[in-house]
């Protein structure tokens, strides 16, 4: 049985040095699951993924995201994403890298979506964690907050939470804290 392994080895140690590569990583099943995701994603116009490390390094990619309706509409915002090798058994670690005045996403760039954390499950995909977050900027959901305030402020004047998100996103404060411009 060890020598048919051995066989199988240098079979392939062969085919490689034919083809004049080096030797290939053996992709994990994580990999090989996010990379038929983004093979297959439908984003709308307002969304767009990037890869600032490289096509080589799909486990780390960015995505920003434009809503074209709600208190939101002319915004870009930008998330990380950081995929685990486990994936799809562990949801994708996402933040918020635009400093952004929501109820759903707090000052550090957390992130209060269902599907990140407990209604994570295996069926679900990278295209659906994009258009959940791209749900947050059309509909933002006082009932479960990171940010208490924002929150508050949305259940209870939804005018002045409007106010608010237009402050934040031209460069602004709202309250003590700053937001830098992201229109």
């Amino acid at each position: 049985m060890i020598r048919l392994f051995k066989v199988k080895e240098k079979q392939r140690e062969l085919a490689e040095n034919a083809n004049g590569g080096a030797p290939t990583k053996k992709q994990s099943p994580g990999e090989l699951r996010l990379h038929k995701d983004i093979s297959e994603l439908n984003l709308p116009k307002s969304c767009a993924i990037t890869f600032p490390n490289g096509k080589d390094n799909l486990m780390n990619f960015e995505v920003s995201i434009r809503p074209d309706e709600g208190y939101y509409f002319g915004g870009t915002f930008l998330f990380s994403f950081q995929v685990s090798p486990v994936y799809p058994h562990e949801a994708p670690k996402v933040k918020c890298k635009t400093k952004v005045y929501h109820p759903n996403i707090d000052l550090e760039g957390n992130v209060c979506l269902n599907i990140l954390r407990e209604d994570w499950k295996p069926v679900l995909n990278i295209n659906t964690i994009i258009y959940g977050l791209y749900h947050l900027f059309t509909e933002p959901n006082y009932e479960d907050p990171l940010n208490h305030e924002a929150a508050a402020v949305l259940r209870d004047n939804p005018k002045m939470f409007e106010s608010n998100v237009r402050r934040a996103m031209s460069g602004g404060y709202v309250g003590q804290t700053f937001f830098p411009r992201c229109v």
